[in-house]
């Protein structure tokens, strides 16, 4: 262990030493922040299944719509198919016969989606076609399952219209919106699997004890073949081209700490392991299947970076055709045609968010087609670099650190950005927050605490119980070894984050008040027992595992945990000011949550800032939003942190700013 972190020291020395070499005779500009966080100029390319267009998301009318244009002309060519006009589409896909474009919107923010169509062959300059609603239901939330390969006019999907809890399978035709429900879900069925022939198969189970099974679906009868416990993980991945055998993704095996992929039987339930991570240090990445040949073309595993390995020889021609010509980047082939002839590719680094590229197989020709961010200079960006840190208890955390380009490497104010989840991870990547903090003359760290995915079952179970505690601790010893390193100012630290990110960010205050100067929490819960009480209908099925990583209300031993874990309850130790942002019709953590805590600091009358959109969810989807939460953020920070501050902004955007900022005084606590 002492070898693994004096490497670690090393690396940032060596880290420190490469930015003082290479940039320190010239602090970067200060990039505007709409170049980091307005709407993307392109993002959300598709080819259309036949490849004749190309489909992509662009504001129109200042909001962001789907448009289409010929593959080989220019985007300026491009016309829009869609005019939403109160929330930006966030993704989309083709039908498979390319009649249709598809996409799901919420109503403000409350997760309840609808899937809309709309014809790509009504599409005209001057003409933008009628989106359809077609599961037209308010307060029901729709989940697609599955695209028939065999009917393309033909989607399976969820609704939970009849029980809110669980959804029941339905018949959904894209070209009237018809549905029809071939499956209701008694049985607490978390998802319906279908083989590459469009029969329903299997389907995955949550028991009232939390336990996960997976069944078999038969016409006679229905059989559990699988099932692993509410601590262990375990998913379906695709089925084998035979549609006799499931690739099967697991760590319920005795004495397997790092999910493996399984090949099962599903006639007998037999398992055979199929590969686990070559450098035991990951759980399973991905499994990456030929929709056209059913072929497995690599595998991937994902640590401090993504390593692939690949099965078809041709595939990995292409693909290191491409990485060879674009160079020290990273490509994912993210989209192809039915026929795989054409594939849309990203290329991209931390210090740059990507260009996308069109390739085609049969001449090995790359063309670049579009940069989401063409306005953003990435020569002024910083590096990201893993390390590694002992926690309070000795266990190594793996975590990215961002130091701010051209500026002295010593003696930094520093934010911390625990991510969301918490049961998630951090990656090496661009990051739009990292590296805007980092131009703003911030060192940025990205910590993967205990409880995060990917590192293993028993990092992951070693969260349990440890909100507020061990995985507060994580993220504390990391701002300490930051210190110890003469990287980090003690006296300007800041914390910012979002979800289980926004509540480290007010555990962070209340249970170590001397650490931080600022915090930022943005949908961050504050009390975690009305948290786990007014959680949405449709997670029921994480009940019990929510329970047993954090704790049961309903029990003595439960609301004892709770109640010292929240930092309402420590809000009196908070000395740090504190920014709360919440999205109104957030539900996951409701609105209350940040008022409580507004409440308890405006009533012992400590200063705190409350930003409130009507208009959004967990999270800000609109871009205006977005801009007037950072523009607030950014010069809070800066007051308290010191850092560079952008003072101009917008006009539309000083309005929102004001539109979404709470009075504190008219704030009342929820019944």
């Amino acid at each position: 262990m002492k070898t693994k972190f004096t490497l670690a020291v090393f690396a940032i020395a060596l880290l420190m030493q490469s930015c003082d070499m290479e940039t320190k005779e010239q602090t970067p500009p200060l990039i505007d922040r709409q170049v980091f966080f307005d709407d993307p100029e392109i993002s959300g390319g598709r080819l259309s299944p036949d490849g004749t267009y190309i489909s992509f998301l662009r504001p129109y009318n200042d909001t962001r719509n789907i448009w289409i244009k010929d593959r080989d002309a220019s985007f300026d060519d491009a016309i829009p198919v869609t005019d939403q006009t109160e929330r930006p589409i966030m993704s989309y896909f083709w039908s498979r016969d390319g009649r249709f474009l598809l996409y799901v919107m919420d109503n403000g923010g409350d997760e309840n989606f609808n899937i809309y169509a709309v014809s790509a062959r009504d599409a005209a300059v001057g003409t933008i076609p009628e989106a359809r609603n077609i599961t037209n239901m308010e307060g029901v939330r729709a989940q697609i399952y599955h695209v028939s390969r065999e009917d393309h006019d033909l989607m399976f999907v969820g609704l939970n219209d009849r029980d809110r809890a669980w959804h029941d399978l339905y018949k959904l035709k894209i070209s009237t919106g018809e549905l029809e429900k071939i499956r209701e879900n008694t049985n607490r069925y978390t998802s319906w699997i279908f083989d590459n022939d469009d029969n329903l198969r299997m389907a995955t189970r949550s028991r009232q004890d939390g336990t996960g099974e997976l069944w078999r679906l038969d016409d006679d009868g229905e059989t559990m073949l699988y099932s692993w416990s509410v601590l262990e993980t375990a998913y379906p991945s695709a089925f084998k081209a035979d549609n006799q055998h499931l690739y099967l993704v697991s760590n319920a095996e005795e004495d397997t700490n790092f999910t493996q992929l399984y090949l099962m039987n599903i006639e007998t339930g037999e398992m055979e392991l199929v590969e686990k991570d070559p450098e035991n240090k990951a759980d399973f990445g991905g499994l990456s299947v030929s929709e056209k040949t059913l072929e497995v073309l690599y595998t991937s595993y994902t640590d401090e970076r993504t390593r692939r390995y690949f099965k078809n020889d041709e595939y990995e021609k292409h693909f290191n055709t491409v990485k060879e010509e674009l160079g020290d980047v990273e490509i994912s082939f993210f989209n192809t045609t039915s026929d795989e002839r054409y594939w849309l590719v990203n290329a991209w680094s931390d210090t740059d968010p990507g260009s996308v590229y069109l390739y085609d197989r049969e001449s090995s020709e790359l063309t670049f087609q579009y940069k989401p961010r063409p306005e953003l200079n990435t020569e002024h960006l910083s590096p990201m670099t893993s390390i590694r840190y002992p926690s309070s208890d000795g266990m190594e955390i793996q975590a990215y650190l961002t130091l701010p380009k051209g500026m002295d490497d010593k003696n930094l104010p520093l934010i911390v950005m625990p991510h969301g989840g918490p049961w998630a991870r951090d990656y090496w990547s661009y990051n739009s927050y990292a590296q805007f903090l980092a131009n703003r003359g911030y060192a940025v760290l990205l910590p993967n605490f205990r409880g995060s995915t990917g590192f293993g079952k028993a990092f992951l179970n070693a969260g349990n119980q440890q909100w507020g505690e061990l995985m507060q601790d994580d993220i504390t010893w990391g701002v300490k070894y930051l210190i110890d390193q003469g990287i980090a100012d003690p006296e300007r630290i800041g914390i910012f984050g979002g979800s289980y990110g926004g509540y480290a960010t007010l555990a962070g205050l209340a249970f170590t008040p001397d650490l931080y100067a600022a915090g930022v929490s943005f949908v961050g819960p504050s009390n975690l027992i009305t948290l786990l009480n007014s959680i949405p209908p449709y997670w029921e099925a994480m009940r019990i595992t929510l329970h047993t990583r954090m704790a049961d209300p309903a029990t003595p031993e439960g609301q004892e945990w709770l109640t010292k874990a929240s930092p309402l309850n420590a809000a009196d130790s908070i000395s740090a000011p504190l920014m709360v942002v919440q999205g109104q019709n957030d539900p996951r953590v409701l609105k209350a949550e940040s008022d409580q805590i507004v409440v308890a600091l405006r009533d012992r009358g400590f200063p705190v800032e409350y930003l409130n959109a009507p208009d959004e969810g967990h999270g800000f989807a609109r871009p205006l939003n977005n801009m007037a939460f950072v523009a607030a953020m950014e010069k809070f920070f800066a007051e308290h942190l010191g850092g560079r501050y952008q003072e101009s902004m917008t006009d539309e955007v000083a309005q929102r700013l004001e539109e979404i900022r709470v009075d504190v005084s008219t704030v009342e606590l929820p019944e």
